[in-house]
């Protein structure tokens, strides 16, 4: 089975930080372009930030600074790191590829932060 796996979230208070991990599959997970959503409760998926095969990167402005992609693609992982985390960021993580939604919509991995 093809799939992404995501892992890191938690419960944090404000100013803290976590790193979350997205494991994949298959001999294409290289080639494409990975990206890191996010989805709070009654909101719509929102796009947190993009890497591709290149490896650059881009970010939501407002997130820009206190999150960082990455990827490793001997391990078909990507990785986020979250720093200086917000209530606001309190969602679900999901990763896929940027463009078409290549892989299965995972679990996410739950991000809580408090105040």
């Amino acid at each position: 089975q093809v799939q992404l796996v995501e892992s890191g979230g938690g419960l944090v208070q404000a100013g803290g930080s976590l790193r979350l991990s997205c494991v994949g599959s298959g001999t294409t997970f290289s080639t494409k372009t990975m990206a890191w959503y996010r989805q709070g409760s009654g909101k719509q998926r929102e796009l947190v930030a993009s890497i591709s095969s290149g490896v650059s990167t881009s970010y939501v402005d407002s997130l820009k600074g206190r999150f960082t992609i990455s990827r490793d693609n001997a391990k078909n992982t990507v990785y986020l790191q979250m720093n200086s985390l917000k209530p606001e960021d309190t969602a679900v993580y999901y990763c896929n590829s940027r463009y078409l939604p290549y892989y299965n919509w995972g679990q996410g991995t739950q991000v809580t932060v408090s105040s």
